[in-house]
């Protein structure tokens, strides 16, 4: 994941400003999944905030141009990474799609939505990556369609191993804009939360399917 160490400090330190990302390792969250969780993340928050959602839109164009170059297409994944995707297509100057979870029940039964065809190059945006099968089923649609998949451009990953596994297994390069640990350092940095809250957060993203269980 390449990014710069500036930038991805800028942007946890944006996402703990606005509390698109809270911090509870005392407290934890319970995930859909029913997992326990010290953190949790809305980064649609961002789209609020205008300084911040230009401040990212032009992190991510940026990313996709330093890594992947430019694409034919610009796709979301629904519904997280639709309005930055959108940002993003008017920023190139490019056509936007987006895709569904799944196929609809109804009418074309498309997954993808928008104009796309065989052959064309697509730049996959993400909000936040947690194991990455959600955001894989995206590749795996646009992949059914023709399409040549360059890379995921995703604004927060929490690093799990299970998601870097899956990425290498589907050949999907994905960068991030930040991290769980830049995340930390710039935690810390604040005082947001202690040297001593580290510990319990590090065990979470090792296994947080058992951690507080």
């Amino acid at each position: 994941m390449n990014y710069s160490f500036n930038s991805a400090h800028k942007v946890a330190e944006f996402l703990l400003q606005i509390k698109a990302i809270l911090l509870k390792p005392e407290d934890p969250f319970t995930w859909a999944s029913g997992w326990k969780s010290p953190i949790y993340c809305d980064n649609r928050k961002t789209l609020s905030y205008p300084r911040i959602r230009t401040f990212i839109r032009q992190e991510i164009v940026k990313t996709i141009d330093e890594n992947f170059g430019r694409p034919d297409l610009i796709a979301g994944v629904a519904t997280g990474g639709i309005a930055q995707a959108a940002l993003v297509a008017q920023e190139f100057g490019l056509p936007l799609i987006y895709v569904r979870p799944n196929k609809k029940a109804h009418g074309t039964q498309s997954q993808i939505e928008g104009v796309v065809e065989s052959g064309q190059s697509v730049i996959v945006i993400e909000d936040l990556v947690s194991t990455g099968n959600s955001s894989l089923m995206a590749v795996d649609a646009l992949r059914e369609q023709g399409c040549i998949v360059k890379g995921m451009v995703a604004m927060f990953t929490y690093g799990f191993e299970e998601s870097k596994k899956n990425f290498l297994d589907h050949k999907c390069p994905l960068v991030t804009l930040t991290d769980f640990d830049s995340l930390l350092e710039k935690a810390i940095e604040s005082n947001y939360i202690q040297e001593a809250d580290l510990e319990s957060l590090n065990e979470w993203r090792k296994n947080p399917s058992a951690w507080k269980q």
